[in-house]
């Protein structure tokens, strides 16, 4: 079980968005979280990856055999658990190479004790370019800056690739893609066996096409069971 979620309140400006939530994530599991607008998945994802404007009143997130209930953000991240958001912002003048060597430098730290060299995060950053089909002129624009919504999801998949965490939390990954980057998504998902991945979409071609393990729906804050 990598991630265990246990009898989950939540609130935002003291409104309650999610009630008495338990969903279990199996490893490996490619787990579909439904549900029509609104009904709660966005925060769902908030809640797990720790975004400061959700609050849990009661309930337990447990991740790995922690519990990360009440950890930030980055400790979240850094301990292995992705977010692919559905709006990533713009950040002029920060290139991609430079985020993704933030990324990959901070990770490798906290999961080895040691620096990652430049040589082997350009290799490894090479290969995944490569996989990923991606222009290497891409590597050296500003962060989303002049990118499409399919190529700004093809970045996310780089990222994804890069760090290789043990849990992906992907909140509409297909959403302003066009069929050939969203099957590109769905082909990668599939060929991460050691990753986890927890997502939302409402497109039925693209759930097809990643064949989820389980589905979970939500209707207006609670699991419909």
């Amino acid at each position: 079980m990598i991630l265990e979620i246990k009898n989950l309140n939540v609130s935002l400006d003291d409104k309650p968005l999610l009630t008495d939530i338990n969903i279990s994530v199996m490893d490996g599991a490619r787990h579909l979280i439904s549900g029509h607008n609104g009904s709660g998945k966005s925060t769902l994802v908030g809640a797990i990856t720790g975004a400061p404007e959700y609050t849990i009143t009661s309930g337990n997130i447990i991740f790995d055999g922690r519990d990360i209930t009440h950890e930030n953000a980055t400790t979240r991240a850094l301990s292995g658990i992705f977010v692919g958001t559905q709006n990533v912002p713009e950040i002029p003048g920060l290139t991609i190479l430079s985020l993704l060597k933030h990324s990959a430098a901070a990770h490798h730290h906290f999961q080895t004790g040691r620096d990652l060299s430049m040589g082997e995060f350009l290799e490894k950053t090479e290969s995944i370019r490569e996989q990923l089909n991606i222009p290497r002129e891409w590597l050296n624009r500003s962060v989303n800056v002049g990118f499409s919504g399919g190529e700004r999801k093809r970045i996310m998949l780089m990222r994804l690739v890069l760090t290789n965490p043990r849990l992906a939390i992907l909140d509409e990954p297909d959403s302003g893609a066009d069929a050939d980057v969203q099957m590109q998504i769905a082909n990668t998902i599939k060929s991460m066996p050691n990753t986890t991945f927890l997502f939302i979409s409402h497109q039925k071609n693209f759930t097809d096409a990643i064949s989820p393990t389980h589905i979970t729906t939500l209707s207006n804050g609670h699991i419909v069971i």
